[in-house]
């Protein structure tokens, strides 16, 4: 059949090389030629015109990688945003979805009208493609567990070419490592077979917001109070300039209880009142109700399109006494009026079942760096790796959903899931078709930078 190509020479090739990515800090790297996919045909086709012709193939869903690991030098790209599908099984309660679906904007309306609920990324904009493989942060993560958890099948377009069905019982290896390989899965995911769940029938948030003075304080006290709060709640703090409240940055305790009643929701976030410098808050929303829609509505403001972008994160371990001056630089010097970095809770943590993402810990923190001028790509990149360095006597890993491996590598992925993850490219990619991470002229290490002459 014909593939739908385009090549280097071929006008419409700048556009379609770039086309949905959201980090506009745009990469020098050149693809061999792009295939918007319409079909499940078209990305078998050309799968097989990749290796018939020696190039690599990239595969790009949903666009939002940071690191914009689908733009890959002498690389097939294939793109999927043209396989449009949603469909939900009422008996099973399982949805089907492409990878280009947008998990906030698309997937999540479609679900409430009939009741359900998915645990989609925040940033309603974000693709569930990129978003599930790499394990998927979503909604309350801390309660309801990863999204790649409720990934109960997947279709996978094979380095041969084949399309075949993954899950528990067959081509389980493949479903192993499609929950938490991100851009180093050995093939391309057409179609997500999605467990949800019921649609919360009461939300309800409590914010509170200091000045940075308090950081310290506040951030003990939620470092050594998180786990004992209901798993019903998502608990977030973050720091970001809200010009609505101070021209300065500010402190953010955000608590969304997702339950099925105002009473359930009162218990919930009632341990917020105990935060010991409430009295010096700027302003303090106690258990007011809220929507989904409002949530998402919030996460599109603080994520909006046409910026540049960098972006680092790190899993944290340790007492309030080391993790809190750690995190400092990054909550209190926000290089920007523009830019945020977040804390966000997954304590008690939860036994992971047996999958490729195998590495979290308590508590979690990402910084998110946005800026529109070349000009300043210097200085927000170094204020970000500064802010990073501070916290590695803390850091445990990191997770692939907030990470740029060609800037800074660490660990990912447990011993024994990294040994497990190259059975699987020597057993379903031997040659290495797909491009896998994007992480300098080595590879991926899958080992903290700082520790890798370590043995």
């Amino acid at each position: 059949m014909e593939v739908p190509l385009i090549t280097r020479d071929e006008e419409g090739f700048e556009e379609a090389r770039f086309d949905r990515i959201f980090n506009r800090r745009l990469p020098d790297r050149q693809p061999a030629a792009v295939v918007r996919a319409e079909t499940e045909a078209d990305v078998q086709a050309a799968v097989r015109l990749a290796h018939d012709r020696g190039w690599q193939v990239a595969v790009r869903s949903g666009g939002h990688s940071w690191a914009q690991w689908s733009v890959r030098d002498d690389a097939l790209v294939i793109d999927l945003g043209g396989l449009r599908e949603i469909s939900y099984d009422e008996e099973s309660g399982i949805v089907t979805a492409s990878p280009s679906t947008q998990g906030g904007a698309e997937l999540a309306p479609y679900l409430a009208e009939r009741g359900r609920f998915f645990l989609g990324g925040h940033c309603p904009t974000v693709g569930i493609g990129g978003f599930l493989l790499q394990g998927g942060q979503g909604w309350n993560a801390r309660g309801w567990g990863w999204a790649a958890e409720h990934v109960v099948a997947i279709d996978v377009v094979t380095a041969s070419g084949e399309l075949v069905r993954a899950d528990a019982t067959q081509n389980s290896d493949l479903f192993w490592a499609a929950r938490g390989a991100g851009p180093g899965f050995p093939g391309v995911v057409t179609r997500f077979h999605l467990q949800t769940r019921p649609l919360p029938a009461h939300f309800a948030h409590t914010v509170q917001g200091f000045h940075l003075d308090d950081f310290d304080e506040v951030m003990t006290w939620l470092h050594d109070t998180h786990g004992s709060i209901a798993d019903t709640v998502e608990i977030v703090a973050l720091t970001k300039t809200d010009l609505t409240v101070s021209a300065e940055p500010i402190l953010l305790v955000t608590a969304l209880a997702m339950v099925e009643s105002e009473d359930e929701a009162e218990a919930a976030l009632a341990p917020f009142r105990a935060n010991p410098a409430l009295d010096r808050a700027l302003f303090v929303v106690d258990n007011q109700p809220t929507t989904p829609e409002k949530e998402r509505a919030r996460q599109l403001e603080d994520n909006p399109e046409g910026h540049r972008w960098a972006v680092d994160n790190a899993w944290l371990s340790g007492t309030a006494a080391e993790v809190v001056p750690a995190m400092r630089r990054a909550y209190t010097t926000l290089p920007n009026d523009k830019a945020f970095t977040i804390w966000f809770s997954m304590a008690p943590l939860r036994e992971l079942p047996d999958m490729a993402f195998s590495v979290q810990s308590e508590i979690y923190l990402a910084s998110y760096v946005l800026w529109e001028s070349p000009d300043d790509d210097e200085r927000c990149q170094s204020w970000l790796a500064g802010a990073m360095a501070d916290l590695e006597p803390v850091t445990v890993g990191q997770y692939l959903g907030d990470s740029d491996l060609s800037r800074r590598q660490l660990r990912f992925m447990s011993d024994e899931a990294w040994a497990r993850m190259q059975q699987v490219y020597a057993d379903r990619d031997p040659d290495r078709l797909f491009v896998s991470y994007l992480a300098g002229p080595g590879g991926a290490t899958n080992r903290n930078y700082w520790l890798a002459s370590e043995g």
